[in-house]
């Protein structure tokens, strides 16, 4: 497939301590496929160490399990990270998940002032309504992960949302206002670093104490629903693998991977 795309690249330093994740090169699509494809195929060079695509519009842009992602063109945030996080063990892998998902969770609050939570695993809600969704892909080898694109779409200037997606919400529509995307693109970037710094220097305690905090319906009980039917339950937290724990009625602790439970959400 033909790429239309006008690449401008711009190199970030960021002051801080760590050894990797220094330096952020930028590159700015006009129209592609997917961003997470696009650096897919990027070969970044040496001093690259992290790298951002970011597209005005994508024609093929996805959420998780291959769901579609309703943008109309110029306004909102559609951009992928390219990070080589070798560090990290293919079986914690869920601290990057959690590393972007609080980069964003922190970036919003900034703007809205509240309301932002992380729904699990990793979308973005604005109360019961979702403002930001992220598809990660990693590749592992033996010795960690080798590579790893978070491709993420964030709700800013669309007004109206025409797709069938139950709860969409944008920045325009909270704040009232239209809002400038690339001061939020930098913000998000600048706390993702900081975020990987924390992973790198071993510091994941923390991180994950973050990500707690942030959580979606972190306190009382809930509608949710899986194989079984429907149930009422509370979070007790997520393990180091991704698996999201919940407490019923009847006290019996129930574990579910990603897509094995739905959380009924009522959008009157």
């Amino acid at each position: 497939m033909t790429i239309a795309r006008q690449c401008t690249s711009k190199t970030h330093s960021c002051q801080c301590h760590n050894r990797r994740y220094m330096k952020t090169k930028i590159i700015e699509l006009d129209v592609t496929d997917s961003t997470n494809r696009f650096l897919h195929d990027y070969v970044p060079e040496a001093d690259e160490d992290i790298v951002v695509a970011v597209a005005q519009y994508q024609t093929a842009g996805r959420g998780q399990a291959c769901n579609s992602w309703e943008s109309e063109p110029g306004q909102n945030l559609l951009f992928s990270i390219l990070a080589h996080p070798a560090e990290v063990p293919p079986s914690r892998q869920f601290v990057i998940s959690m590393a972007m998902a609080v980069a964003l969770k922190d970036s919003l609050t900034q703007i809205t002032g509240s309301g932002i939570s992380i729904k699990w695993p990793n979308d973005i809600y604005w109360h019961d309504k979702k403002i930001s969704g992220t598809l990660i892909e990693t590749a592992v080898c033996r010795q960690g992960i080798r590579r790893c694109i978070i491709g993420t779409g964030i709700n800013v200037n669309q007004g109206t949302f025409l797709s069938d997606a139950p709860n969409p919400v944008s920045l325009r529509n909270i704040m009232g206002h239209e809002v400038e995307r690339r001061p939020v693109l930098d913000g998000i970037i600048a706390r993702f670093r900081h975020n990987m710094g924390m992973i790198e220097r071993g510091d994941i305690h923390t991180l994950t104490a973050m990500y707690h905090s942030a959580l979606y319906r972190r306190e009382g009980f809930h509608a949710y629903s899986d194989a079984n039917g429907e149930f009422e339950a509370e979070t007790v937290g997520v393990e180091e693998s991704g698996r999201l724990l919940l407490r019923d009625t009847e006290g019996m602790l129930r574990k579910y991977f990603f897509k094995e439970v739905k959380f009924i959400i009522n959008n009157k």
